[in-house]
């Protein structure tokens, strides 16, 4: 009789393990896991929307024109300005991937991992990997906002890669912590009421330590802004110091989270020792206060600008500037240029200095303002251009060529100040709107006070209404009244209503002392 025919299946032997799957197997399983949980995260709608306000109000920071200084960007000061624009994308990510890494938990599937051949510690680096397109994506947005600055024709000194690469940190550092929360109290809806409590507990640690140094520099951003632009090398930020203390930070608490989820290889345990090393080196680092070599440049830089400028001619003035601002000298003589065209006397050919200066005793959080010069034929310039800087910096130069010096000016309220508010609001492109922006109150009506660079200009009521009426006529004709009653115009002795008999406008009113000429300041 024969043998049947067929296929002979031999079972496999009881009480043999399966192979145990190859480490790049393994590799490529919790990659896999990360882009399902990244493209999962990029999904969610927190995200999206956190990301979408976030990437709005970067391009409409950038497209949109605002004050005009935009258009003249401190590179040092734009590095910094892209920071805490980057917390709506963090706490986002944050609330998001805790919610993730807690799926499980809320479905009732917990358990079931347990029979899967991926460890619990290893879906656990899958999450925090998941954060990476959301941290790419802000990189790319502040790359963007960076180098648009940095095109820019009017732009200024030098960015810090430091500085840079804080936003995209700032992002792995919420999504990392995220997922450690997540797995040591794995309670959900916990994470928003935490968002709270720490904005709460850091508002009042602020408040309590008053901004100190170190301790502000334990928070994820520091802006440090307020003051004008400084040079570069008066800033004295520890930034790189603190991108090492906000990545050893990200990798410990990541280190921590494997840990909790039973990841006890060695090499966790030694990347835990690296990273909790590098982020007390970062808070070392971070932590001393500014330098005494920093302090006395920065009282230098305030006290004797003359030391550190470079000074360039154009035509007959002389302009100096801070090494990073050589290339705007040309701006300020166009602008000194045309404001001198339209002087008489010895004012309209008169040697100006130009200087900038700025008051950087009191640090970058502090608007100080510069005290005027009492030096002839000196003009204080800022570190902001563009915007109301321009009329504000025309008053500044007339009110030299009118008064001598910035200090007299600084005491001038009589009837000479018709003479400089037309000399330094006719050369602007919309002379009443400039008039409008220079002033305190934004109007063109009654008594104000206009902006200089250093000491303000106070205008009477009958004043304005000179100065606005002169403004409503063609400059070409106005010019040549002033030049032709230069030294009457810029008579201390000269009242408002002689100033505006000359120009042949309404004076506006009857006039106060001040308008008498007699040098009493008031309205």
């Amino acid at each position: 009789m024969s043998a049947p025919t067929g296929t002979i299946t031999q079972a496999a032997p009881t009480g043999v393990e399966p192979p145990a799957p190859r480490p790049e197997s393994r590799t490529a399983a919790v990659l896999a896991l990360a882009r399902f949980e990244a493209r999962d995260l990029l999904l969610q709608i927190p995200v999206l929307a956190f990301l979408a306000l976030y990437v709005g109000y970067v391009a409409w920071q950038l497209f949109t024109t605002g004050d005009g200084t935009g258009d003249f960007p401190v590179l040092q000061d734009v590095d910094r300005a892209t920071q805490a624009t980057s917390m709506l994308p963090a706490v986002a990510v944050f609330i998001c991937v805790n919610r993730a890494v807690l799926r499980s938990r809320r479905h009732s599937t917990e358990e079931h991992f347990d029979i899967l051949p991926m460890e619990h510690w290893r879906r656990t680096v899958a999450h925090a990997l998941s954060v990476l397109p959301c941290a790419a994506l802000v990189a790319l947005v502040v790359g963007g906002q960076y180098i648009w600055a940095a095109l820019r024709p009017g732009a200024v000194g030098h960015g810090s890669p430091a500085e840079l690469v804080v936003g995209p940190l700032v992002v792995l550092l919420a999504g990392v912590l995220g997922v450690l929360l997540a797995r040591v109290i794995p309670v959900g809806f916990l994470a928003p009421p935490f968002v709270v409590g720490v904005f709460v507990v850091t508002s009042l640690v602020s408040a309590l330590t008053q901004g100190t140094h170190w301790v502000r520099w334990l928070g994820p951003v520091v802006e440090d802004m307020g003051a004008d632009p400084f040079p570069s090398e008066l800033l004295g930020r520890p930034a790189a110091w603190h991108a090492l203390y906000l990545t050893g930070l990200a990798v410990a608490l990541l280190c921590a989270a494997v840990l909790v989820s039973g990841g006890r290889s060695r090499l966790v345990t030694s990347a835990t020792v690296l990273a909790v090393a590098a982020t007390a080196v970062g808070v070392a680092g971070q932590s001393p206060g500014e330098p005494a070599s920093l302090i006395a440049a920065r009282d230098k830089a305030s006290v004797s600008p003359q030391q550190v400028q470079t000074c360039v001619r154009h035509g007959r003035s002389t302009y100096c500037a801070f090494p990073e601002w050589e290339g705007r000298t040309a701006d300020w003589a166009a602008s000194v240029d045309r404001i001198q065209s339209r002087a008489g006397g010895s004012a309209g050919g008169e040697r100006l200095t130009v200087r900038q200066r700025i008051d950087a005793r009191y640090g970058l959080q502090s608007d100080a303002a510069i005290p005027p010069s009492a030096t002839p034929g000196t003009v204080t310039v800022g570190t902001r251009w563009g915007g109301n800087r321009l009329p504000e910096f025309a008053v500044g130069v007339a009110s030299v060529l009118v008064a001598g010096d910035e200090k007299t000016a600084g005491q001038m309220c009589d009837a000479r100040v018709v003479t400089v508010m037309w000399l330094a609001l006719s050369t602007q492109s919309d002379p009443l709107a400039s008039l409008r922006n220079v002033r305190l109150d934004d109007s063109i009506k009654g008594p104000a006070v206009a902006l200089a660079p250093t000491s303000p200009v106070s205008m009477s009521a009958q004043q304005t209404t000179v100065v606005r009426e002169l403004l409503g006529q063609p400059h070409y004709s106005v010019a040549a009244k002033v030049k032709a009653h230069w030294t009457e115009l810029t008579s201390p002795k000269t009242s408002t209503a002689r100033v505006a008999e000359l120009f042949g406008v309404p004076a506006g009113g009857k006039g106060t002392a001040a308008d008498s000429g007699s040098g009493s300041c008031g309205d």
